[in-house]
């Protein structure tokens, strides 16, 4: 729906850029294919015509949300025809100076791991066609610099395709805590990379609630599903915030836990406080958000919580069910 959506407002674009004239209602829906499909031609019955209306008026609209100006024009005879000036809907000339395009390069070479460096390296060329001088290298003076956004995983492409073409998709998820994964039914929203791990973000169907999911751990295929989206996707989906909240990134409150010596760099280097015990154990007080149990499983036997009782409670909960298998 959306890809037949988004050819319907292409055409209809072409259509008003293209003509000299001022073009009805009757002449663009005689004109444009997604409107004879669906309504057939002018000459139908009243309910096609309200429903052929309110389609295109709000095509109409959304052509205009997305800055093509489009001119409201009556004739003699008192029919209203619409029509797109090129001059009216020109982009300025492109002006890059050294510095912007550096950035641009930097950000072709992000890709060049990825399936997307063609497009990335075709895109720096036409902005070369466009008026970037030839005389610019977009990477001299950052040779140091090496961005990489690396894309090992063989889920990501069919994952950032379903995001594309808003498709549901089926694959098996392996949680952190779990011995065996799980088959995961998901509205993909959209993927982004998070200190060097890329993560999915979408709706969950099994448990009815947004979800992140870490690619890394989806084994298998990334299997496509008939239908569309069952929930609304959100203007904003932040992957980041929501990664970083559930990995304890985001804390409100301290807990104090026991850390074998020697072990739980990570943990070590997170904590406000540290203080020896003796007998192979340091005290340490770290920043406890939401997930925070989930990573102290990760250390086993070398970790004690000590307090809250909540988050103990959670982390002998999570304990158990990995020895249960």
């Amino acid at each position: 729906m959306a890809i037949a959506k988004a050819e319907r407002l292409m055409n209809l674009a072409l259509c008003l850029l293209g003509t000299r004239r001022p073009l009805s209602k009757r002449e663009l829906r005689e004109s444009i294919e997604a409107y004879v499909e669906a309504f057939g031609p002018d000459r139908s019955t009243t309910g096609s015509d309200d429903s052929f209306n309110r389609m295109f008026e709000r095509d109409k609209d959304d052509l205009r949300e997305l800055g093509l100006v489009i001119e409201t024009v009556e004739n003699l005879d008192g029919e209203v025809g619409y029509l797109a000036r090129r001059d009216s809907n020109r982009l300025p000339a492109i002006t890059l100076d050294a510095e912007e395009a550096a950035a641009l390069g930097l950000a072709a070479k992000v890709w060049q791991q990825a399936r997307l460096a063609g497009a990335a390296n075709g895109a720096l060329q036409k902005l070369r066609a466009a008026g970037l001088p030839e005389d610019v290298d977009p990477y001299g003076g950052h040779g140091a610099l090496e961005p990489r956004i690396p894309v090992h995983e063989a889920a990501f492409e069919p994952l950032m395709l379903a995001c594309r073409d808003r498709r549901p998709v089926v694959f098996d998820y392996r949680k952190a805590t779990a011995a065996r994964p799980e088959p995961r039914h998901v509205e993909p929203w959209a993927l982004e990379c998070w200190r060097g791990h890329w993560y999915l973000a979408g709706w969950d169907r099994d448990r009815n609630a947004e979800r992140v999911f870490r690619l890394s751990r989806i084994t298998g295929k990334v299997r496509s599903r008939v239908g569309g989206f069952t929930a609304e996707v959100p203007d904003v989906v932040t992957v980041r915030e929501t990664v970083a909240s559930w990995a304890g990134e985001i804390a409100d409150r301290s807990a104090r836990i026991r850390l074998r010596t020697g072990s739980g760099y990570p943990l070590r280097a997170k904590a406000t406080t540290v203080r020896e015990l003796g007998d192979g154990w340091d005290e340490l007080e770290i920043p406890y958000g939401h997930g925070l149990d989930a990573w102290l499983v990760e250390f086993g036997p070398d970790v004690v919580v000590l307090e809250p009782a909540e988050l103990r409670a959670d982390v002998v909960d999570r304990l158990r069910a990995v020895a249960k298998g």
